[in-house]
């Protein structure tokens, strides 16, 4: 009964430890959401900004580009997937990938070939293990990205739309990254980037918005030119930075979860250690007792 009293106390001293780790976590996470929220607070008005000139642009011209053309019938489609670099943030990545998987599903299905790009050391691993073919990947980063990592993950993307497809090049592009709506309610998305659709500018009820005239200097297609690198990566930059606060959230409920389930083990295995304990002082006074009555009645034997 003592070994099994060992065992729920060196049991109890594991849980205890673990619990103060994640309780840790939870609190690292809930600290940093704060931050990753108000970078997509800030980013989000550039980004809605940038796509609605980009939209003027394309309505006021009828130049062909790769920001607003579409292709007669498109063979390749680019897919830029958003994960963690790290676990223990419950299906945030799982969650990613499987819209990624149904995104890809889907566009093979319309007849184009999929090209995928990666960001995060999950989505990797999750190709990798498969032997799945990746055009390029880039991990480091997802808990605090930078515009500098954005620029660096839109620079191959966008070589990959202005070139032809008979070249590699691809006629869509689709990003797919986790929304951050709420701290509870975190969704899995996938957008298409380009060509942008000018039914983004529409509101709730279908009505276009009424978007200003320009005049073009030198050209539109010049115009659209410059503005294609920006637009690429902001999108991209307010999704990391969307991903990073819905990662943190993620990890955040996770954590207290863990944290949760700790404490109840622990009470558990607290009522089990106290069973055990008095157990073994019954079992304690039983043997003292008996005892006691053995040397009485031997007593009495040789009293006769």
């Amino acid at each position: 009964m003592g070994a099994q009293l060992r065992v729920y106390k060196r049991r109890i001293r594991s849980v205890t430890a673990t619990k103060k780790i994640t309780k840790a976590m939870e609190m690292i996470a809930a600290s940093r959401i704060v931050k990753a929220q108000r970078q997509v607070a800030a980013s989000t008005p550039y980004a809605t900004e940038l796509t609605r000139a980009v939209t003027a642009v394309a309505t006021g011209s009828t130049t062909k580009h790769p920001l607003t053309t579409e292709a007669e019938t498109p063979a390749r489609a680019a897919i830029l997937l958003i994960t963690s670099d790290r676990g223990l943030a419950g299906g945030y990545s799982s969650n990613a990938i499987k819209a990624a998987e149904k995104l890809t599903e889907r566009l093979r299905g319309e007849g184009k070939e999929v090209v995928t790009y990666v960001i995060g050391r999950k989505g990797v691993a999750y190709y990798g293990f498969r032997e799945r073919k990746l055009a390029d990947s880039w991990t480091g980063f997802t808990d605090s990205p930078t515009y500098a990592d954005a620029k660096r993950a839109a620079a191959p993307l966008i070589e990959a739309v202005t070139q032809e497809t008979a070249e590699g090049g691809v006629d869509e592009l689709h990003i797919v990254f986790t929304e951050f709506v709420s701290m509870m309610t975190q969704n899995p998305v996938d957008d298409r980037m380009l060509p942008l659709s000018l039914d983004a500018t529409k509101d709730e009820d279908g009505k276009g918005e009424i978007l200003p005239l320009f005049d073009f200097e030198p050209s539109a297609e010049d115009v659209l030119d410059a503005l294609l690198p920006r637009y690429v990566e902001s999108r991209i930059y307010n999704a990391l930075l969307q991903a990073a606060a819905s990662e943190h959230a993620a990890r955040r409920r996770a954590m207290k979860s863990a944290t949760d389930n700790a404490g109840e083990l622990i009470k558990t295995l607290s009522r089990l250690a106290n069973a055990a304990r008095q157990a073994e002082i019954t079992q304690e006074i039983s043997e003292i007792v008996g005892g006691a009555s053995a040397l009485a009645d031997a007593t009495a034997g040789s009293d006769k």
